[in-house]
Protein backbone atom coordinates (compact mmCIF):
# COMPACT_ATOMS: atom_id res chain seq x y z
CA UNK A 1 0.00 0.00 0.00
CA UNK A 2 1.33 3.42 -0.97
CA UNK A 3 1.41 6.19 1.57
CA UNK A 4 1.76 8.78 -1.21
CA UNK A 5 -1.18 7.71 -3.34
CA UNK A 6 0.78 8.03 -6.59
CA UNK A 7 0.98 5.20 -9.05
CA UNK A 8 2.13 4.50 -12.59
CA UNK A 9 -0.34 2.56 -14.73
CA UNK A 10 2.01 1.33 -17.47
CA UNK A 11 -0.15 0.28 -20.42
CA UNK A 12 1.62 -1.98 -22.89
CA UNK A 13 0.22 -3.51 -26.06
CA UNK A 14 0.29 -3.40 -29.83
CA UNK A 15 -0.48 -0.29 -31.84
CA UNK A 16 -4.26 -0.16 -32.11
CA UNK A 17 -4.90 -2.26 -29.00
CA UNK A 18 -6.66 0.68 -27.31
CA UNK A 19 -3.99 2.04 -24.97
CA UNK A 20 -4.63 5.73 -25.68
CA UNK A 21 -8.41 5.34 -25.64
CA UNK A 22 -8.28 3.49 -22.33
CA UNK A 23 -5.72 5.92 -20.86
CA UNK A 24 -7.84 8.95 -21.68
CA UNK A 25 -11.02 7.33 -20.36
CA UNK A 26 -9.29 6.37 -17.10
CA UNK A 27 -7.86 9.88 -16.79
CA UNK A 28 -11.36 11.35 -17.20
CA UNK A 29 -12.85 9.10 -14.53
CA UNK A 30 -10.02 9.87 -12.12
CA UNK A 31 -10.49 13.62 -12.72
CA UNK A 32 -14.23 13.28 -11.99
CA UNK A 33 -13.32 11.68 -8.66
CA UNK A 34 -10.86 14.45 -7.78
CA UNK A 35 -7.79 12.26 -8.23
CA UNK A 36 -4.78 13.99 -9.76
CA UNK A 37 -3.68 12.11 -12.86
CA UNK A 38 -1.77 12.65 -16.08
CA UNK A 39 -1.55 10.74 -19.36
CA UNK A 40 1.84 10.11 -20.95
CA UNK A 41 0.95 9.02 -24.48
CA UNK A 42 3.79 7.41 -26.40
CA UNK A 43 2.74 8.95 -29.73
CA UNK A 44 2.57 12.45 -28.23
CA UNK A 45 5.92 12.07 -26.44
CA UNK A 46 7.53 10.91 -29.69
CA UNK A 47 6.57 14.25 -31.27
CA UNK A 48 8.15 16.26 -28.46
CA UNK A 49 10.38 14.96 -25.67
CA UNK A 50 11.52 11.98 -27.70
CA UNK A 51 11.46 13.45 -31.22
CA UNK A 52 15.20 12.81 -31.55
CA UNK A 53 14.70 9.03 -31.34
CA UNK A 54 13.91 6.43 -33.99
CA UNK A 55 12.72 2.85 -33.66
CA UNK A 56 15.92 0.84 -33.30
CA UNK A 57 16.22 -1.24 -30.15
CA UNK A 58 18.59 1.34 -28.63
CA UNK A 59 16.22 4.21 -29.45
CA UNK A 60 13.18 2.35 -28.12
CA UNK A 61 15.06 1.59 -24.92
CA UNK A 62 16.00 5.26 -24.48
CA UNK A 63 12.45 6.39 -25.32
CA UNK A 64 10.99 4.18 -22.61
CA UNK A 65 13.70 5.11 -20.11
CA UNK A 66 12.73 8.77 -20.51
CA UNK A 67 9.02 8.00 -20.20
CA UNK A 68 9.65 5.99 -17.02
CA UNK A 69 11.65 8.82 -15.43
CA UNK A 70 8.95 11.39 -16.23
CA UNK A 71 6.33 8.99 -14.85
CA UNK A 72 8.35 8.51 -11.67
CA UNK A 73 8.56 12.27 -11.12
CA UNK A 74 4.78 12.66 -11.38
CA UNK A 75 4.20 9.59 -9.17
CA UNK A 76 6.42 11.09 -6.48
CA UNK A 77 4.09 14.11 -6.45
CA UNK A 78 1.07 11.89 -5.82
CA UNK A 79 -0.29 11.67 -9.37
CA UNK A 80 -1.72 8.56 -10.95
CA UNK A 81 0.34 8.45 -14.13
CA UNK A 82 -1.15 6.63 -17.09
CA UNK A 83 1.62 5.75 -19.53
CA UNK A 84 0.28 4.48 -22.86
CA UNK A 85 3.39 3.08 -24.53
CA UNK A 86 3.92 -0.03 -26.66
CA UNK A 87 7.04 -1.10 -24.67
CA UNK A 88 7.42 -4.25 -26.76
CA UNK A 89 10.02 -6.20 -24.79
CA UNK A 90 10.19 -7.68 -21.30
CA UNK A 91 13.42 -5.76 -20.68
CA UNK A 92 11.65 -2.43 -21.36
CA UNK A 93 8.89 -3.10 -18.88
CA UNK A 94 11.32 -4.50 -16.31
CA UNK A 95 13.51 -1.37 -16.59
CA UNK A 96 10.45 0.90 -16.27
CA UNK A 97 9.35 -0.97 -13.14
CA UNK A 98 12.84 -0.52 -11.63
CA UNK A 99 12.91 3.21 -12.44
CA UNK A 100 9.40 3.87 -11.08
CA UNK A 101 9.66 1.61 -8.05
CA UNK A 102 6.70 1.47 -5.70
CA UNK A 103 3.34 1.98 -7.35
CA UNK A 104 4.18 0.50 -10.76
CA UNK A 105 1.21 -1.33 -12.27
CA UNK A 106 1.74 -3.20 -15.54
CA UNK A 107 -1.40 -3.37 -17.66
CA UNK A 108 -1.49 -5.51 -20.78
CA UNK A 109 -3.91 -3.83 -23.19
CA UNK A 110 -4.52 -7.05 -25.01
CA UNK A 111 -6.02 -7.31 -28.50
CA UNK A 112 -5.23 -9.75 -31.30
CA UNK A 113 -3.13 -8.45 -34.19
CA UNK A 114 -6.03 -8.72 -36.67
CA UNK A 115 -8.21 -6.54 -34.39
CA UNK A 116 -5.43 -3.97 -34.08
CA UNK A 117 -5.00 -3.91 -37.85
CA UNK A 118 -8.75 -3.42 -38.34
CA UNK A 119 -8.70 -0.47 -35.91
CA UNK A 120 -5.73 1.20 -37.62
CA UNK A 121 -7.09 4.50 -38.95
CA UNK A 122 -3.59 5.82 -39.70
CA UNK A 123 -2.73 2.99 -42.07
CA UNK A 124 0.43 2.09 -40.15
CA UNK A 125 -0.01 -1.67 -40.45
CA UNK A 126 -0.53 -1.45 -44.22
CA UNK A 127 2.61 0.67 -44.51
CA UNK A 128 4.54 -1.75 -42.30
CA UNK A 129 3.42 -4.77 -44.31
CA UNK A 130 4.53 -3.05 -47.53
CA UNK A 131 7.99 -2.46 -46.02
CA UNK A 132 7.53 1.29 -45.69
CA UNK A 133 7.91 1.23 -41.88
CA UNK A 134 10.78 -0.95 -40.65
CA UNK A 135 10.81 -2.49 -37.15
CA UNK A 136 7.03 -2.05 -36.75
CA UNK A 137 5.92 -3.87 -33.62
CA UNK A 138 3.80 -6.90 -34.40
CA UNK A 139 4.83 -7.04 -38.07
CA UNK A 140 8.62 -6.81 -38.51
CA UNK A 141 9.36 -5.92 -34.90
CA UNK A 142 8.63 -8.32 -32.07
CA UNK A 143 6.22 -7.86 -29.22
CA UNK A 144 6.86 -10.00 -26.17
CA UNK A 145 3.54 -10.69 -24.48
CA UNK A 146 3.71 -9.79 -20.78
CA UNK A 147 4.23 -12.92 -18.70
CA UNK A 148 2.51 -11.76 -15.51
CA UNK A 149 0.89 -8.33 -15.91
CA UNK A 150 -0.85 -6.86 -12.89
CA UNK A 151 -3.97 -6.38 -15.04
CA UNK A 152 -4.88 -7.91 -18.42
CA UNK A 153 -7.58 -6.06 -20.36
CA UNK A 154 -8.85 -7.79 -23.50
CA UNK A 155 -10.12 -4.75 -25.38
CA UNK A 156 -11.77 -6.84 -28.08
CA UNK A 157 -13.89 -8.61 -25.43
CA UNK A 158 -14.84 -5.95 -22.86
CA UNK A 159 -16.40 -2.51 -23.14
CA UNK A 160 -14.43 0.62 -22.43
CA UNK A 161 -16.52 1.22 -19.29
CA UNK A 162 -15.76 -2.29 -18.02
CA UNK A 163 -12.05 -1.84 -18.75
CA UNK A 164 -11.95 1.47 -16.85
CA UNK A 165 -13.89 -0.03 -13.94
CA UNK A 166 -11.41 -2.92 -13.78
CA UNK A 167 -8.48 -0.50 -13.59
CA UNK A 168 -10.18 1.68 -10.96
CA UNK A 169 -10.93 -1.37 -8.84
CA UNK A 170 -7.30 -2.48 -9.09
CA UNK A 171 -6.01 0.99 -8.16
CA UNK A 172 -8.32 1.05 -5.16
CA UNK A 173 -7.40 -2.49 -4.14
CA UNK A 174 -3.68 -1.71 -4.07
CA UNK A 175 -4.21 1.60 -2.26
CA UNK A 176 -3.54 4.19 -4.96
CA UNK A 177 -6.69 6.29 -4.93
CA UNK A 178 -6.13 9.27 -2.61
CA UNK A 179 -6.95 7.61 0.66
CA UNK A 180 -10.25 6.04 -0.39
CA UNK A 181 -10.56 2.48 0.92
CA UNK A 182 -10.91 -0.12 -1.83
CA UNK A 183 -14.61 -0.77 -1.11
CA UNK A 184 -15.51 2.93 -1.15
CA UNK A 185 -13.45 3.62 -4.27
CA UNK A 186 -15.06 0.81 -6.25
CA UNK A 187 -18.52 2.20 -5.41
CA UNK A 188 -17.51 5.81 -6.08
CA UNK A 189 -17.08 5.05 -9.75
Amino acid sequence: MSSIGGAVVWMTGLSGAGKSTLANALHGRLAEAGQRSVVLDGDVLRRGLNSDLGYTLADRTENLRRVAHVAALFRQQGFVVIAAVISPEHQHRRAAREIVGEGFIEVFVNAPLQVCEARDVKGLYVRARSGEIPHFTGITGRFEVPLAPDVDIETDRVSLDTAVATLLAHLAEVGHLSGLPAEAASHAF
